[in-house]
């Protein structure tokens, strides 16, 4: 008699590690996207070891059963939802710091190591993890990975994937393989580590990873602006950039968001402005940083130019802008955040355009942005139980899309493709860039039991 699925899992992992109770499992079934499909799976399993991982593979390459994987589920874009009859194989117990090494100035982790506690852990030895997605305090290195997630301070120090030297992945036939480096320097072969990077759990299971250090950076100042226009604050930002300047920090907020946060939490923000700049240098003199970076708000427009005093003064303006997207949220009960990124030089046109989206569809949408490097967060505010606004918040969020794609940019800079943005990624890439990908996928994925229906 054959052995089912469930048996076969048990085989290689700890009874405890194979969760199969509908009312449990039923919570592993989506990350936190909205109008994203999601499936029924027929079992989540929770391993400790790469052993177990590749247990699970190995049995489900001989079943021929579909696998998502999974980190904190904090994701935007669908990437982490089950499909129907899959194993969910959920990360998040593999949760050690392996190494942490001053001398390379590596860190040698987990995929389960959450954003913020190894950055607390680096910090005891003097050393910095930049990359910090605003979910840092819940989303997990291996989530960061799959979706090549980004952060506040991107605009000077880069995304996860300029971070990630080397991994160890299980295939979907449950082999280990090694890619990168622990090196500071490597140029061996093809780049698969990249590859990995941003690949959404698509092509294998990453069970270790090497990620690169800097030293501790100073701690950083925070200058506020407020502009009487968006493209006021958006020509501050050109002018920021083509100046030379390298901000820790450069976010914009617009009039709704900065609304939405006095609403939430009583924050002092200015109400009558159209747009707020945040800037922020962690350099060994930030207040001089800050005080050529407000002469040229001022040249650009500003109303008001308010540099923060001490770090107390700079944590709470930074506080207003990681409030941003709860806030919108809190209008209206739900959102549909957009991640569309496009050349600073386009950001103007960019903020314009979703206000007149907004107005087409009569919907609130509030726009924060990682301005210093042209990714906006256009988010979409509507009441999910209403048909009608679901529909035209759905309408909308495609248009930005589109406009994104006509300024020269892409429809994703940090959150991923998964299941919400899959038409739009054929667009961009166009048909041989889709056939290519696909190539690639089919060779570490010939049967297509990595996260099917994600991406293509």
């Amino acid at each position: 008699m054959s052995r089912t699925l469930v048996e076969l899992l048990q085989e290689g992992l700890p009874a405890e590690a194979v969760l199969t109770d509908p009312d449990v499992t039923s919570a592993y079934s989506h990350d936190m996207a909205s109008f994203c499909a999601a499936g029924v799976p027929a079992v989540v399993v929770l391993p400790r070891t790469v052993e177990q991982v590749q247990h699970v593979m190995r049995t489900a390459t001989e079943l021929r059963v579909p696998v998502v994987p999974q980190g904190a589920r904090t994701g935007l874009s669908g990437a982490a939802n089950a499909s129907d009859g899959c194993i969910v194989l959920s990360l998040v117990k593999m949760n050690r710091i392996l190494e942490i090494s001053p001398v390379d100035r590596i860190a040698v982790v987990e995929p389960g190591v959450v954003n913020a506690a190894l950055s607390r852990a680096v910090d005891e030895h003097g050393l910095y993890y930049p990359p910090d997605p605003s979910s840092w305090e819940m989303c997990t290195i291996g989530g960061n990975i799959g979706t090549a997630s980004g952060g506040l301070c991107c605009v000077k120090y880069g995304v996860t994937a300029e971070y990630v030297l080397g991994l160890d992945v299980v295939l979907a036939d449950g082999r280990l393989m090694s890619t990168g480096r622990r090196t500071a320097k490597g140029v061996a072969g093809y780049d698969l580590t990249r590859l990995f990077v941003g690949s959404e759990g698509s092509l294998g299971i990453v069970v270790r990873a090497v990620l690169a250090l800097r030293p501790k950076p100073p701690q950083q100042l925070v200058l506020a602006a407020e502009f009487a226009s968006t493209g006021a604050a958006c020509d501050a930002v050109c002018a920021i950039m083509a100046g030379g300047h390298v901000p820790s920090l450069l976010e914009l907020m617009d009039r709704t968001t900065v609304r939405a946060v006095n609403a939430l939490a009583n924050m002092g923000l200015p109400e009558t402005t159209e747009a707020l700049l945040l800037a922020a240098f962690d350099t060994p003199h930030p207040a001089a940083d800050l005080a050529a970076v407000g002469a040229l708000c001022e040249a650009a427009g500003a109303t008001q130019v308010v540099p923060a005093e001490d770090a107390a003064e700079s944590e709470l303006l930074l506080q207003a802008r990681r409030l941003s997207l709860t806030a919108l949220e809190a209008v209206k009960g739900t959102t549909m955040i957009d991640d569309v990124c496009v050349p600073r030089s386009r950001l103007a046109e960019m903020l314009d355009g979703v206000e007149r989206i907004g107005e087409k569809y009569g919907l609130t949408i509030g726009v924060c942005a990682h301005a210093g490097d042209g990714n906006t967060h256009p988010t979409v505010c509507f009441d999910a139980a209403d048909a009608d606004e679901a529909r035209r918040a759905r309408e909308s969020f495609d248009e930005i899309m589109a406009l994104g794609l006509e300024l020269g940019g892409t429809i994703t800079g940090e959150h991923g493709v998964g299941v919400l943005k899959k038409e739009w990624l054929a667009r961009e890439l166009g048909p041989v860039g889709v056939e290519m990908q696909q190539a690639v996928k089919a060779a570490f994925d010939p049967h297509h039991l990595l996260n099917p229906g994600k991406l293509f």
